[in-house]
C-alpha cells in the first residue's frame, strides 16, 4: 500500500527486533541509492529493551527482565513491547528540508494530532522528550521518540502506547525520565483498537509530510 507515493505496511503479529533492524538498515541504505520507496513501517515487538546512542547503564534497572538490545537511534533506554504502535519512519531528508530538528519536531506533531484524533490531548513538555498527556492529577509520558539519520536517510521513529503492559517499564527509567510514569490509551479509557490507532496516524500524515517541505 502506498499513501502519498510513499510505502505504508503494517506488519500483523509481533517481529523479532533484530531481523526489524536489519530490515531499516537495508531499507535505508536502498533509499539513499534510489532503489527503493520511502517506507513507513507499523510495527509491534516482543517485550525488550532498547538502548539509545545516549543510554546510562545505571537506567537499566533489571537486565533480566527482558532482552536488551542496542538500536543505534537516539536517546536513552526505552520498552517495546505488544500494545504498542510502533512507526519506524524512513524518509529522504536530503529531499525534505535537511533539518534534523524540524523532523523531530513534526513527527512529534504527527504524533499530537494523531492522538487528538483518538480523543486525547497531548502535548510536548519543555525539557522532557517524548510526548505526555494527563493521567490522573499528574502528567505521563504516552509515547516516545529515537531516530537515527545516516546520509539524510532517516529511521527508526516513534513508538505510542496503546495498550502495552505498563509494569514492563519498570525494568528501566524510561528515556532517563524518573520523575514522571507512563501511561497508555487503555489506562486513560481510549481506543485500544491498533487499527484505529493505524487510522489516525493515516488520517494525519499528509499534515507531517507538508510540514517537511523546506
Amino acid at each position: 500500500m502506498e499513501k502519498n507515493g510513499i510505502e505504508w505496511r503494517v506488519t500483523p503479529g509481533l517481529t523479532d527486533y533484530p531481523q526489524a533492524l536489519a530490515a531499516m538498515e537495508a531499507r535505508a541504505a536502498a533509499i539513499y541509492e534510489g532503489k527503493a520507496k520511502e517506507l513507513v513501517w507499523l510495527i509491534e515487538h516482543p517485550p525488550l529493551y532498547t538502548a539509545g546512542t545516549s543510554a546510562v547503564p545505571e537506567e537499566l534497572l533489571s537486565a533480566e527482565s527482558f532482552p536488551v538490545f542496542t538500536a543505534g537511534r537516539g536517546g536513552r533506554y526505552t520498552y517495546h513491547g505488544p500494545g504498542q504502535r510502533i512507526a519506524y519512519v524512513l524518509l529522504n531528508l536530503a529531499e525534505r528540508g535537511r533539518d534534523v530538528r524540524g523532523f523531530v519536531h513534526s513527527l512529534e506533531g504527527w504524533m499530537i494530532d494523531s492522538l487528538a484524533e483518538l480523543g486525547l490531548e497531548a502535548r510536548r513538555a519543555e525539557g522532557r522528550i517524548g510526548i505526555w498527556a494527563d493521567d490522573g492529577d499528574t502528567e505521563a509520558k504516552i509515547g516516545a521518540i529515537g531516530v537515527r539519520i545516516r546520509r539524510w536517510v532517516s529511521f527508526h521513529g516513534f513508538a505510542i502506547n496503546v495498550a502495552p503492559d505498563l509494569t514492563h517499564f519498570d525494568g528501566i527509567v524510561p528515556c532517563g525520565i524518573a520523575e514522571y510514569p507512563v501511561t497508555s490509551l487503555e489506562k486513560l479509557g481510549l481506543a485500544t483498537d491498533m487499527a484505529v490507532v493505524d487510522d489516525a496516524l493515516a488520517a494525519r500524515f499528509p499534515a507531517f509530510l507538508e510540514s517537511l517541505v523546506g
